[in-house]
This record gives C-alpha cells, sequence and structure tokens, in this order.
C-alpha cells in the first residue's frame, strides 16, 4: 500500500508514521507546499518522497488529505478528477465534514471519497508536531459513509484500526453541530481568554507569574494555528454562532448571580456544571 499525505503538518505527518511504522503503509508520497515545511517532513522522515500533487495522486492508492479546510474543498475536486475510472480512494481529516461532502456531491468518482474526522490533535501544528501514537484509543467520525463504495469504507476502517481508532458513522451535518459544541466552542473561549488576559496584562506585569495549572490547561488551545482555525470557524459558522450564544447565555447567568450575591444560585450553577462528570472523568 502506498499512500499519499497531502498536508504534512500534525495530523497528516503523525498518519504518515503510525501508518508506516505498523506496517499499512509500504511507502509515503508527500505533498507540501511550503519548502521548509518539505524539507523538514524529508529530514523528520515523515515521507519518503516530497512530489508534486500529480504524482502523488498517481502514485498513491489511499490519498490523505490533511489540509485546512478551505483548501481541502478546492483540492478533493481535483483530486477526484484524477482519480475517476481507478480503484484509489481520497479521505479528507478536517473538523468540518458537511462542508467537504457537498463538494464531492454529483462527482463521477463520489464514492472513491470518505469523509472522515479523526478525533485527536494538539495545540502545535506543522512536521515538527508530528508525534507516533496520536490516534491511539481516540475515535474517527465517518460521515456519509452510504455515499462512499463499501469497498472504500471498509479499506479506510482498515487504515483507522490500524491507527487504534474506534469510529463512529454519523451525517455530515450532525457532525458539524456535535464538533461545535466539543472542539470548536473550547478554541473560541481559549482565544477569547487569552485576549482577556494579555489585554490586562499590558497594565499588570505581575499576572503571567500567577498563573497555575488550571490557567495553563484552559488557555493551551489558544496556542493553536490561526491559518486551521479561521476556515474551520468560517465553514461552520452557523452552528458556532448558535454556541456562542448559548455560552454567552451561561456566562450572563454566572454574571448575574455573582453580581447579586447570590450564592445559592451560584452553588446552583455550578453544581450543574459538575454533571459533566458522567461524561468526562
Amino acid at each position: 500500500m502506498i499512500i499519499g499525505v497531502i498536508g504534512l503538518g500534525l495530523i497528516g505527518g503523525s498518519m504518515a508514521v503510525d501508518l508506516r511504522k505498523r506496517g499499512f503503509a509500504e511507502k509515503v508520497l508527500g505533498v507540501e507546499s511550503d519548502r521548509l515545511n518539505a524539507e523538514a517532513a524529508l529530514k523528520i522522515g515523515l515521507a519518503d518522497e516530497i512530489v508534486p500533487l500529480e504524482d502523488c495522486v498517481a502514485g498513491s492508492d489511499v490519498v490523505v488529505l490533511a489540509v485546512p479546510v478551505d483548501a481541502a474543498t478546492r483540492l478533493l475536486p481535483r483530486v477526484l478528477d484524477m482519480m475517476a475510472g481507478t480503484e484509489k480512494v481520497v479521505i479528507d481529516v478536517c473538523s468540518v465534514k458537511e462542508a467537504m461532502c457537498k463538494v464531492a456531491s454529483g462527482h463521477r468518482a463520489r464514492r472513491q471519497y470518505v469523509a472522515t474526522h479523526p478525533m485527536a490533535g494538539t495545540e502545535y501544528s506543522g512536521p515538527w508536531a508530528a508525534m507516533p501514537g496520536l490516534f491511539d484509543g481516540r475515535a474517527c467520525i465517518f460521515c456519509d459513509v452510504e455515499e462512499s463504495s463499501p469497498k472504500a469504507v471498509k479499506l479506510i476502517e482498515s487504515l483507522y484500526d490500524t491507527l487504534n481508532m474506534r469510529t463512529i458513522c454519523m451525517r455530515s451535518d450532525a457532525h458539524d453541530m456535535h464538533v461545535a459544541y466539543v472542539s470548536h466552542i473550547s478554541h473560541i473561549t481559549s482565544f477569547a481568554l487569552a485576549l482577556t488576559v494579555l489585554d490586562k496584562e499590558k497594565d499588570e506585569k505581575h499576572i503571567f507569574d500567577l498563573a497555575s495549572g488550571g490557567f495553563s490547561s484552559t488557555v493551551r488551545l489558544a496556542k493553536s494555528s490561526a491559518d486551521m482555525w479561521v476556515p474551520i470557524l468560517a465553514q461552520n459558522r452557523e452552528n458556532v454562532l448558535r454556541v456562542i450564544d448559548t455560552y454567552i447565555d451561561k456566562m450572563k447567568e454566572f454574571r448575574g448571580a455573582i453580581d447579586g450575591f447570590d450564592e445559592a444560585r451560584i452553588r446552583e450553577l455550578i453544581e450543574e456544571g459538575n454533571k459533566i462528570k458522567r461524561i468526562i472523568r
């Protein structure tokens, strides 16, 4: 099996490492538009060769689109054009799925595309961020699988099984709504908290000296790349806006209770929030 990875950053690079190490891929062809990233990917050993897009598709059995979602929506139809009439399969790893499925809809090679979202990552980006074992024990979402050929789906299930991921199937629109709640709002909150503290730090030079583990874990996601997150928030706009509105309502409840010295209501809100322990332990 020869795997082509378009975008050798955290997700694409980590997939390349484990797919080859664990015997799924005999060879990895990489596509990387940034010269420094391409050199780093070769030096680190994420890919055997860095090649043009056309050579990657021509020489691969499976192509992984591991670029930001705006770039992925532009590339997917081109890749499907090149795959038409073959048994090659293309997947993407974007965290917005409805936009990806829409651009593939109606394409003559649509059944060779499997829409996936491995729910794994860190706040770091680029080939230097790639790591073995990133996906172990995590979930991977497959979207609109009825639009893909059973053979393609089975192959990609095998790929993610090699990465020790469990697979969940859902519609692309449902996926985008769910990730707005469990992923996208977390990043927005982290960015907003970072901006709040940075604004205060202009006057209070020692504020970061007081930062503890709680602050670090909450604001960690604010280190995430704008190149990746601007397209995600733009593509998932409607779902993200609904979640932001709900979040603002909850913040207003806390503000009102604190402003009114209402300790009983503050306790109620905290204990209601504690119920998340039933979901996340």
